[in-house]
């Protein structure tokens, strides 16, 4: 596992975006859809944070808001101690040679009439790093790195099968040497047999290249291994931050717990509890009053319905928002 430092690097700070809902042909305001609701995280220099749950929860616009392609409703992100929201737009394109992405589609995250030498080779041309020979030798130098080499220069993406594709993905988001790269479910859209191959790949890099990573998914096992921290998010709220291995073996929020019996258990001899979830998700432009989560919830109370539970320590860093938290 990756040596944490003590400094934080990224710091989210009650931070909510808010989409308007329009109608009619003056598009009048009629609603907003939450989807993220005053959330508060800190990535640390040199680890791995995973952010996981259903599809809608808030993950992935989290994730561009860190990256500056989504202002905030409200909040605050602070990387490097430095406010987002402070920065001019020259300010926020230098920014990006420390900030950078690994989208989820390597099918269509690649421009489809450049080269490989071209794609890689971009964000160093744009940000005037390095140009010519030079500029060639790296782009070699990055794809060596990643598993590939010269040969690749002058061919296209269609070329590439899918692990190839993320691959040459990982060498572009390494050309400006960043100090944190968002993944933004980097494995989902490949194949079970590749997503470990590009798994190995950031932890190697990771090492190589002393990076900092927020690790977005909704599988949970690609987060475990590679997370070192993970953050659950159900309906716009973070409801669990735990240690990697804390979460995983001491389960605190229902909602977690649910997630991990889906799990399937790689031994057919032994027998899993699954806790299946009632219902579906709520809609994020009315959710539910009090906890988020009491409508599917086997342990909710009336309490639950009508006070939002506060984000608690409960010991060894392991924070949950639930009034009845299990393992307590």
């Amino acid at each position: 596992m990756t040596q944490i430092k003590d400094k934080p690097l990224l710091h989210v700070s009650h931070v909510k975006k808010y989409f308007p809902i329009t109608k009619g042909l003056f598009q009048k305001k009629v609603g907003e859809v939450k989807a993220v609701d005053d959330i508060s995280l800190t990535v640390y220099e040199g680890e791995t944070l995973g952010i996981v749950g259903e599809s809608g929860c808030g993950k992935s616009t989290t994730g561009q808001m860190i990256l500056g392609l989504l202002p905030p409703t409200d909040g605050d992100i602070q990387f490097n101690n430095r406010s987002l929201k402070d920065l001019s737009k020259e300010e926020l394109r230098k920014l990006r040679r420390d900030v950078q992405v690994i989208f989820q589609d390597p099918f269509s995250s690649l421009n489809p009439r450049m080269t490989i030498e071209e794609l890689v080779g971009e964000p160093l041309l744009v940000q005037g790093v390095m140009k010519g020979k030079t500029l060639r030798a790296e782009v070699v130098r990055l794809l060596e790195v990643v598993g590939l080499g010269e040969h690749v220069l002058k061919r296209y993406p269609h070329e590439f099968s899918g692990g190839q594709r993320q691959r040459i993905g990982i060498a572009r988001a390494l050309a400006l040497q960043p100090k944190l790269i968002v993944c933004d479910e980097p494995v989902s859209a490949l194949d079970v047999s590749i997503q470990a191959q590009i798994l190995n790949l950031l932890k190697k890099l990771q090492k190589e290249f002393d990076l900092t990573l927020v690790f977005i998914a909704h599988g949970l096992p690609a987060v475990r291994h590679i997370s070192n921290r993970v953050a659950v998010m159900y309906l716009g709220k973070i409801v669990e931050v735990a240690d990697r291995d804390e979460l995983f073996d001491r389960p605190m929020h229902p909602y977690t717990e649910a997630l991990l019996s889906a799990v399937p258990n790689p031994d057919p001899t032994q027998r899993k509890e699954v806790k299946l979830l009632e219902g579906d998700l709520p809609n994020p432009s009315n959710p539910p009053s009090g906890c988020r989560f009491h409508t599917r919830c086997p342990y909710a109370t009336a309490l639950c319905k009508e006070k939002e539970p506060a984000m608690t320590d409960r010991g060894n860093q392991h924070t949950v928002a639930c009034h009845y938290p299990l393992h307590s």
